[in-house]
């Protein structure tokens, strides 16, 4: 039998609106891939990698797809001798709102696209170019 719509409708507002402080142990993380079995690798601002649990409330309810982010707490999986370091407590919704948090990652701030207000250097890559047409040939050789 599937989750209550209003179960599913409350997790869901949950992830909306970032909490006011975070608690000790708790941070900002970027989803790395799925390990399966409710398992993710995530990247914390540091770099370094973690292995967290996605608890049951989420599961089924909410998909989370890899550069998302979710908030983790390390603190409490510190019991358990595994390869867990943490559990997943709330998931980035609107990810607007949390970035204007005063706590949010330096590391994690978006950067400007920055189509056609590039400095033009030719040593940055363009992306695939076409070959020379002949007309450029003979004019270069």
């Amino acid at each position: 039998m599937p989750k209550p719509k209003r179960n599913i409708n409350a997790t869901a507002e949950e992830t909306l609106f970032p909490p006011s402080i975070l608690e000790p142990g708790q941070q900002i993380a970027r989803v790395k891939q799925a390990a399966g079995k409710n398992l993710y690798h995530l990247e914390l601002p540091d770099t370094s990698p973690l292995l967290a649990e996605l608890p049951s409330k989420f599961r089924s309810t909410i998909w989370m797809k890899r550069g998302s982010y979710v908030l983790v707490d390390t603190s409490a999986m510190a019991d358990r001798d595994n390869k867990l370091g943490g559990e997943i407590v709330n998931l980035v919704g609107d990810e607007k709102a949390w970035r204007k948090a005063k706590w949010w990652p330096v590391e994690f701030v978006a950067k400007a696209k920055g189509w056609g207000r590039g400095s033009g250097s030719e040593d940055e890559d363009q992306g695939p170019m076409m070959p020379p047409s002949e007309s450029e040939e003979e004019s270069e050789g």
